[in-house]
């Protein structure tokens, strides 16, 4: 299971929210590149940035820290936050990140996502799939849709998506553990034309990691990868385990 750590930023600044409530902003860094550099210096391969200017404004906002991070580490970046027109894909990719996560686009106007999965791939485009109540959220969680969690997540896989993030509003942030019941649920319903997937979906936890002995629980359920947050920050994770649990795992 991959171990991806997550960046989020608000004013150039790393930050976290909990349940993605922008009142309770806390700053943990004025600098991500240096907190991205520690994580590569604990042989981290993987980042999860996140704009939330971006999820705000809807439109890619901080985009020179992703640059300055790509080219000053060799982190495989996946960057998410109000990406909604081709322009945005076109600056994020030109500025280094390795794959894009959506999650607003694919519910409002999923042509247009259809249509991204189409041109660069599926090893680019990452469905964000952001949870409340087993219903989709959207906008940075500021909007509740109708839609039902797992049959979206169903349509995309039976239109290629390989890369799923699947994020509990309710844990993000909290440091209560992850949704173990959900992301069993999704793995084990999810199929194409009704029958079990040649191709496993990779699902990527996200939200309420709080502890190390959650990470092991999660590669047994089948998660391809993690994305842990507010743990690192409140020093409840340390990288030293992360990166003793990347080398033991290799």
């Amino acid at each position: 299971m991959r171990i991806i750590p997550a960046i989020d930023i608000i004013d150039g600044k790393c930050v976290r929210l909990a349940k993605g409530d922008y009142g309770t902003k806390k700053i943990y860094n004025e600098n991500p590149l240096e907190v991205a550099k520690q994580f590569e210096a604990h042989g981290i391969k993987y980042l999860h940035l996140v704009d939330l200017d971006g999820a705000k404004s809807k439109h890619i906002v901080n985009h020179k820290i992703l640059e300055e991070i790509a080219s000053k580490t060799t982190l495989k970046i996946d960057f998410g936050g109000g990406l909604k027109t081709d322009e945005d894909l076109r600056i994020t990719f030109e500025c280094g990140a390795s794959q894009i996560t959506a999650g607003s686009i694919a519910v409002k106007k999923p042509e247009i996502f259809k249509n991204w999965l189409q041109k660069f791939g599926s090893t680019k485009i990452i469905l964000g799939a952001d949870a409340k109540d087993e219903k989709v959220a959207i906008s940075g969680w500021t909007e509740d849709s109708a839609l039902e969690l797992i049959p979206f997540i169903r349509k995309y896989v039976e239109n290629g998506i390989e890369y799923v993030i699947c994020t509990d509003i309710s844990k993000d942030g909290m440091l209560q553990g992850p949704s173990f019941d959900l992301y069993h649920k999704i793995l084990k319903e999810i199929t194409v034309s009704g029958r079990a997937q040649s191709r496993p979906t990779k699902l990527i936890a996200s939200g309420g990691i709080s502890t190390f002995e959650e990470l092991p629980k999660l590669a047994e359920i089948g998660c391809e990868g993690v994305i842990i947050g507010k743990a690192i920050y409140e020093n409840r994770i340390s990288l030293k385990q992360l990166e003793n649990y990347i080398l033991n795992a290799n």
